[in-house]
């Protein structure tokens, strides 16, 4: 490895720590807005919308964007949406102003639909030009974000710490990071030109008609949906459904963070030696284990637990299923920014149709349509094999098949001096 190539790698690390570290500053505090904002489950759902709207927006434009201005600048300007809307949050809470909270989050989650697609592009290149599975690692600092900044949110939960307080030294923080780290993403990445488009052989109009990658969007949309429901919905699933107060309500929430974070730095290497299909389909029935007890199990201990099987299992899922799209075919970047788009379509859904069903059956039983998602999930996971994969390995010494290394048909014929 250059030491260019680790600089870049480093900033891509910091580049999603920072979205993580605010996503989880706000989910920790979702018991206190509640309060400040006196609004009901259903009032949250739609409050909660913003992020969703947000989130699509950003997603809807960013492959476009990406392509004609490069990643760098998606970055830069999504990072710093992301800070900007958690301020607006902070304001909106103190305000006791439902519409400015959705707002902030409106603003949130347009700065992490896009730049969350050119960080992602970002990173298969790194992990393309490394040679190995990183994806994970990257998303695992995200996911050392949300167990930092849930920690922290839990602590002034706790001691009853201003909300606005906290949320505007988490944008300092965040814009402070930015700064040091943006100049290291060289600005081309992603960028196609009308000539670039002809030399891959796949016009950006056509990828979404490959099956393949349609099935492994919808993996994502699946498992994003999983992660992204604990993000939106854990500390209250928590203290609406098992009883606990707002801060073992977010201590749960760090728990699953910290399972999160575990499974992607751990994952790489279960990725390289099983294969993406394995790992996936793995993470779904781990994430559908852990979302079945908290369930159907009514226990405070059942459930603090299963929130570690939810984290694991949802940790893999958008990391690998968004490498394996990058690796579907030509145009890498317009295959990452499609699943990606498909899967970020839970984000949209996610929030208000919880919210829907938890105001009239109960949170935890609202979590069903979750859990049947994942399950089905783990079926479609084949979609994510890559061509090396669709083969089993062979033992060291085994005779191949005809026209493969080790065909015992094969025999080197000595070149012709001079060749």
């Amino acid at each position: 490895m250059t030491s260019d190539l680790a600089r870049r790698r480093t900033a891509v690390f910091v580049l999603f720590f920072a979205p993580g570290l605010t996503i989880s500053s706000w989910v920790t505090r979702t018991p206190d807005v509640r309060d400040l904002l006196g609004a009901s489950t259903a009032q949250m759902g739609l409050i909660l919308f913003g992020l969703s709207v947000g989130s699509m927006l950003g997603i809807l434009c960013s492959g476009t964007v990406v392509a004609r201005w490069g990643a760098r600048l998606v970055i830069l300007a999504g990072t710093s949406a992301v800070a900007a809307g958690a301020v607006v949050v902070g304001v909106g809470a103190a305000a006791g102003s439902g519409a400015c909270v959705a707002l902030g989050l409106g603003l949130f989650g347009l700065g992490m639909g896009g730049g969350e697609v050119a960080l992602n592009v970002e990173g298969a290149e790194v992990e393309r030009l490394l040679g190995r599975s990183t994806l994970p690692a990257m998303h695992g600092f995200f996911s050392l974000g949300t167990v930092l900044g849930a920690v922290a949110g839990m602590c002034l939960t706790a001691v009853g710490f201003p909300v606005l307080v906290h949320l505007l030294v988490v944008a300092a923080v965040v814009l402070g990071a930015l700064g040091l780290v943006i100049r290291r993403v060289p600005a081309e990445v992603g960028r196609q030109t009308t000539v670039g488009r002809r030399a891959t052989g796949a016009p950006r109009s056509t990828v979404w008609k490959d099956p393949a990658l349609l099935l492994i969007g919808c993996v994502i949309l699946a498992l994003a949906m999983a992660e992204g429901t604990a993000n939106d919905w854990l500390p209250l699933v928590m203290v609406d459904g098992h009883g606990f107060d707002a801060a073992l309500g977010s201590a749960v929430y760090a728990v699953f963070a910290a399972a999160m974070t575990l499974g992607r730095f751990a994952g790489g290497r279960f990725v390289d030696r099983f294969g993406r299909a394995a790992a996936l389909c793995g993470s779904a029935l781990v994430g559908a284990a852990g979302l079945a007890l908290v369930i159907f199990v009514d226990n405070q201990v059942v459930a603090a637990a299963a929130a570690v099987l939810w984290g694991l299992g949802a940790s893999l899922g958008f990391p690998v299923a968004l490498s394996a799209a990058g690796d579907s075919g030509a145009d890498s970047a317009a295959r990452v920014a499609l699943a990606a788009t498909v899967g970020y379509v839970a984000f949209l859904v996610g929030p208000p149709a919880l919210g829907y069903l938890g105001e009239h059956f109960g949170l935890r039983h609202a979590l069903i349509l979750v859990l049947v998602l994942v399950v089905a999930a783990a079926f479609a996971t084949p979609a994510a094999r890559s061509p090396r994969e669709s083969k089993e390995p062979k033992e060291p010494g085994e005779p191949g098949e005809p026209g493969e290394p080790g065909d015992p048909r094969e025999v080197d014929e000595p070149e012709p001096a001079g060749t």
